[in-house]
């Protein structure tokens, strides 16, 4: 279990040349900002929630209250100088580090188990969720029978409902009611425990994993697909070559491309292509100097290019970051401090600006916190589109309907090795005064679907608007992963 990260996050404690190919077309990678105002604490995980706002947890490998916290863009919608407030401390005793995470339909975040609590490895079934309207949190039952949830992979599947990894067997349960907490078994026919496996959405709405633990007499190299209507699984293509560190058990994020391909990096040197389309797995260039992605994070940016963190050697210092655009893996700049990390210390998550936040660990100062903007742009075909929604809405309403197009975007966006999920496929609303130039955010919530790549289908959301918005002739634009929707004029009154 983790035995090398263990290891690495001990000694975290006490310490505070690459072969790519060439590319035809002239590369442009972009640039590093780092956050006008220094974090409060030493932060770690992030989730976007549905306000526009992202949720932080302070990271400190010791006992302490889990404090949370929230970035709040400025009102013209910049993250780089956005402020800092307080989000408030989970349940007394629960201080996860390494758990599955996500954003619910209703706005809500949930935090399942952790691998340590306090600074303990415990693979703990402590839950807990954060509702954002009070800024308060409260403790979640865990399934019936569980003796551990720890690290796990946490998922919302199409349907809106959440689905949860036990990190060290080879159950698996589904959330079908949150008032109260009800889970439903899932997952027939798993082949191995969970423990180090990712879980990729796909467009057809099933899942994917890739088996971590490769020397099984089952499924060498394997992979399985998660089939959402049956709730069985199957087993998937082999990925050809070896993505799991045969020692650690670590492998790389899965990052979903627009054209529906996935570049899954490797806990060893080695990358892999896996295809949606045609259910398979081909080689990719590896990164050269020995760099590879345990238990690393990586992201889709707008132009369909996906930022990569990498280090050399499981839980080596010295992190190196490239875009792959789906031919090529281009060098790009790192941010500062980054020969003092390794792979699993970083963590990233989708703006809707269409750049990248970006933490990582530090235990003898504030974390560095950084924005990765990109140099390219959208192609329009994947923007989301608008075709319903009132010309005139009014400043503090809630549950305003919006309806339209592809609300979700066309990946997760956000991924991580297996327990860090900070998916972004939902729909933000968010509204710009024509005169001031303003920005707000208003909280969308009671989604359709939470299904990705969903095309021509009609989708719809609610949103509440804030009571502080300026009032007047507006704009408003739906955002998924960071691409905009074409604006509609609007009145706020």
């Amino acid at each position: 279990m983790k035995a090398f990260r263990t290891l690495a996050i001990a000694f975290l404690t006490l310490l505070a040349a690459s072969g790519i190919a060439s590319s035809q077309t002239p590369f442009t990678a972009g640039t590093w900002t780092a956050v006008t105002n220094p974090a409060p604490a030493n932060v770690a995980h992030m989730l976007l929630l549905t306000d526009g706002s992202v949720l932080v947890n302070s990271f400190f490998f010791q006992v302490h209250s889990d404090n949370w916290y929230r970035l709040i863009p400025d009102n013209t919608g910049s993250y780089i100088n956005g402020t800092w407030v307080n989000a408030g401390s989970a349940p007394s005793g629960y201080n996860p580090l390494y758990f599955a995470s996500a954003v619910l339909p209703n706005g809500k975040v949930i935090i399942m188990g952790g691998e340590y609590n306090n600074g303990s490895a415990v693979w703990t079934t402590w839950c807990a969720m954060y509702n954002p309207a009070t800024n308060s949190w409260s403790t979640v039952t865990p399934p019936s029978g569980w003796s551990t949830i720890g690290d796990a992979s946490g998922i919302v599947l199409p349907n809106g409902q959440f689905m949860l990894a036990n990190c060290c067997t080879s159950q698996q349960a589904i959330l079908t009611k949150t008032s109260p907490i009800t889970w439903t078994t899932t997952g027939t026919g798993k082949h191995d425990e969970n423990d180090e496996e990712g879980w990729n959405l796909l467009p057809n709405g099933n899942l994917l994993t890739v088996d971590a633990y490769v020397n099984s007499s089952c499924c060498p190299k394997g992979s399985e697909i998660y089939t959402t209507a049956t709730g069985t699984w199957s087993a998937g293509p082999s990925t050809g070559v070896n993505l799991v560190d045969p020692g650690s058990h670590e492998i790389g994020p899965g990052i979903l491309r627009p054209d529906g391909t996935i570049f899954y990096g490797g806990g060893t040197t080695s990358n892999a292509i896996y295809n949606s389309t045609t259910n398979t797995f081909s080689t990719a260039p590896s990164f050269g100097g020995g760099l590879d992605m345990a238990d690393a994070p990586g992201a889709l940016l707008p132009d369909g290019n996906v930022l990569l963190e990498t280090s050399p050697g499981i839980f080596q210092n010295g992190l190196k970051f490239f875009e792959w655009d789906g031919t090529n893996l281009n060098s790009v700049p790192v941010p500062p401090n980054s020969n003092n990390f390794t792979s699993f210390e970083g963590n990233m998550v989708c703006l809707p600006t269409g750049q990248i936040l970006f933490t990582e660990f530090s235990t003898t100062a504030n974390s560095e916190v950084e924005v990765y903007t990109p140099a390219g742009t959208f192609n329009s075909a994947w923007q989301p589109v608008i075709t319903h929604l009132a010309s005139t809405l009014t400043h503090g309403s809630v549950n305003n309907g919006i309806g339209g197009t592809q609300f979700n975007g066309l990946s997760q966006c956000s991924y991580y090795g297996d327990d860090n999920q900070s998916a972004t496929n939902f729909p933000l609303v968010r509204i710009t005064n024509t005169g001031t130039g303003h920005v707000f955010y208003a909280k969308t919530h009671n989604f359709s679907t939470m299904g990705i790549a969903t095309g021509s289908k009609f989708v719809t959301a609610r949103f509440d608007i804030p009571a502080t918005i300026e009032t007047g002739a507006s704009t408003v634009q739906v955002v998924a992963n960071g691409i905009p929707s074409t604006a509609v004029a609007v009145t706020i009154n």
